[in-house]
């Protein structure tokens, strides 16, 4: 079994979207000695930024991290709000992935996602809280849209929201940590 681990928070160890994402991979662990992980730390180890040069010279990436994305059985992304969007890292990885031709082709019925669906685990975390408001859509809706776009569909949100704000953050968090305990179960149990 094959899982891809993209991490894109600034915040190192003190990241809590590094802390669930990494919860969800050790389940896997757990249950699939066998697992091999793919890790990418969008953070510490940025790609470059797509040019209208970049995708010519930058080939030979661009087709290691659609191979590494269409070899994975499971997919575990932590997404972290910044500034009511996804980290530039991680957008900078979506725009290497995203090639027509490769991940998804426009036919007669539209767009067809080219990568075959697999469990894909996003870890959605934000300072402040913003349920039912439009960031939620800029933030996990653009994840959803861009997954989706591309073939994937059996999505999961982990959420942990108002982690800035000392009244709200213990309880999220507990919550979103109670979310991935429930989940490494069935993440144990998954093609077993």
């Amino acid at each position: 079994m094959n899982l891809l681990h993209l991490d894109s928070s600034i915040l190192g160890s003190s990241s809590v979207s590094r802390e669930l994402s990494r919860s969800i991979v050790e389940g896997y662990r757990a249950g699939h000695p066998d697992l091999q992980v793919t890790y990418r730390d969008l953070a510490r180890d940025p790609l470059p930024h797509i040019d209208g040069e970049s995708q010519k010279r930058e080939e030979s990436l661009i087709d290691a991290l659609i191979d590494e994305l269409k070899a994975a059985d499971v997919v575990v992304i932590g997404a972290p709000l910044y500034n009511f969007a996804i980290p530039s890292g991680l957008k900078a990885w979506i725009d290497h992935v995203l090639i027509a031709g490769k991940t998804f082709k426009y036919g007669p019925a539209g767009v067809e996602g080219l990568v075959p669906d697999k469990k894909t685990y996003v870890v959605a975390t934000r300072g402040g809280v913003y349920e039912g408001s439009p960031v939620v859509q800029m933030h996990e809706g653009h994840l959803d849209t861009v997954l989706r776009f591309v073939g994937i569909r059996d999505i999961e949100f982990v959420r942990a929201e108002g982690l800035a704000m000392r009244e709200v953050r213990e309880t999220s968090l507990a919550a979103a940590r109670a979310h991935v305990a429930a989940l490494v179960p069935a993440a144990a149990q998954v093609a077993a």
